[in-house]
């Protein structure tokens, strides 16, 4: 008899004189969303002892040189800033983020090891969730040591008030990283339920499969992590996120050829744009079925009187006119907010904004249109790769469906930053890069090179 095939006993083991390391990245990853300080520690000795045994075959890699040049021009830019010491700051959220892309690329190999990585992700995300309605119903609230020690504070009514932010600092930060969970955790059940049936139909053929109990208790929390972030997606009032579930779905669904799923998730989606943005008297009509909750913020009617310096369409035109003025080397990094300060602030009226709502308009103003494009060159490249590597594996292998589930979750977060930035918060950055490694690893490891 064979024995059962489950997510739960499955090995996803790298090489072996990888594995303290590898042991080191799963034990960090695990608690890193609840105490990020503590799991920073692991996630470093994984990056630090990964790239000392490798290091022969990281220098090696092509797409690790464009990388070290992309360093060497944001480290440029940083020189000719308007305000170098920001610039300089703001390179500590891109170098050391580099060095996991580049470690976390030869240290996740296998397909085994992205199911691993995305339950590691996945798991915590119940709990948060869990704080999260707490918050925002309960009233529930950490105090000041308490934030000190676990390194996030949790406010009563969420952050801005009436938003779900749960561990993070802003709803749109939970947004991004609840994004990712729902990805992966959707992708986890279905091959769940892949699984389930397979062996149940060898079963019923006399074969030598078996009957498993479905839904069985991992399976049963995979369900609950779906359903809670997405109605946690609701709660954080995030559009972003409000756009980029349904648009998982339909990936999953064109994927899988669920044509069902494919309707269900148009036609609800159609129903609640035309509610927003339909002319009267259709949309009249739709949103007494819509409620406001949704159609309202997607047309801004929440905040009808938001001061212009606070709307993303004035922030996005200022950081291309800092694109236009500087072109080559841009502004250096950070320097978006104060220049942005000095050219909206009043006495009357101060501002502060951290990022202009776009990474990618970020980017251009800050460190040059050729650094951008360098950068945007390096990430499809290897995103390239994996869905060609993707195409050529065969349609019933397994192992598509997990490395899927992790395209759609990085082209998602790539997605989300294109009206917005979260490089700026360390645990979705961390994992929107290490996103991005996992792929990398698997496609170097499948085409051994």
């Amino acid at each position: 008899m064979k024995p059962k095939f489950t997510i739960q006993n499955l090995k996803s083991f790298s090489e072996p004189p990888l594995q303290l390391w590898w042991n080191f990245a799963q034990l960090g990853l695990l608690i890193f969303p609840l105490f990020p300080a503590v799991g920073a520690v692991g996630i470093a000795l994984a990056i630090l002892g990964t790239g000392k045994q490798k290091f022969n075959t990281i220098i090696r890699r092509p797409l690790n040189w464009g990388i070290a040049l992309f360093s060497l021009l944001l480290v440029v830019s940083a020189s000719l800033a308007a305000y170098s010491s920001e610039a300089f700051l703001g390179l500590a959220n891109f170098l050391p983020f580099f060095l996991l892309l580049i470690s976390f690329g030869e240290l996740i190999q296998t397909p085994a090891q992205l199911r691993r990585l995305a339950w590691i992700i996945v798991i915590p995300s119940v709990p948060i969730v869990i704080l999260g309605l707490g918050q925002l119903f309960l009233g529930w609230a950490s105090s000041g040591l308490l934030a000190n020690i676990l390194g996030w504070g949790l406010t009563a009514t969420g952050n801005p008030p009436g938003r779900m932010a749960s561990v993070f600092m802003y709803a749109n930060i939970l947004a991004a990283y609840l994004t990712i969970v729902f990805i992966l955790a959707l992708g986890l059940s279905i091959e769940q339920w892949q699984l389930a049936r397979r062996r149940a139909g060898e079963a019923e053929n006399g074969g030598t499969g078996e009957r498993g109990k479905f839904p069985n208790y991992g399976t049963l929390y995979l369900i609950a992590a779906v359903i809670g972030s997405a109605i946690a997606i609701v709660f954080t009032n995030s559009r972003n996120a409000w756009a980029i579930a349904p648009l998982a779905c339909l990936a999953f669904s064109v994927y899988l050829g669920w044509r069902w799923l494919l309707a269900a998730v148009t036609g609800i989606a159609s129903i609640i744009l035309a509610a927003a943005f339909a002319p009267s008297p259709i949309n009249q009509f739709l949103r007494k079925i819509v409620p406001a909750f949704f159609w309202a913020r997607l047309t801004d009617q929440n905040f009808p009187d938001r001061p212009l310096p606070y709307l993303r369409t004035t922030q996005w035109q200022f950081a291309w006119w800092m694109t236009q003025q500087r072109p080559w080397t841009g502004w250096g990094l950070r320097n978006f907010t104060p220049l942005y300060v000095t050219k909206y602030a009043t006495p009357d009226n101060p501002i502060w904004l951290g990022h202009p709502h776009s990474l990618f308009l970020m980017l251009t103003a800050e460190i040059g249109i050729p650094a951008t494009m360098l950068f945007c060159v390096l990430v499809s490249w290897m995103i390239a790769r994996s869905i060609l590597l993707l195409r050529d594996w065969p349609v019933n292998n397994q192992d598509r469906l997990i490395l899927f589930s992790f395209i759609v979750a990085f082209l998602g977060c790539s997605l989300f930053n294109t009206v917005d930035v979260t490089i700026f918060d360390l645990r979705v950055n961390t994992f929107g890069w290490l996103l991005l490694a996992a792929i990398g690893g698997v496609v170097y490891s499948q085409s051994g090179k």
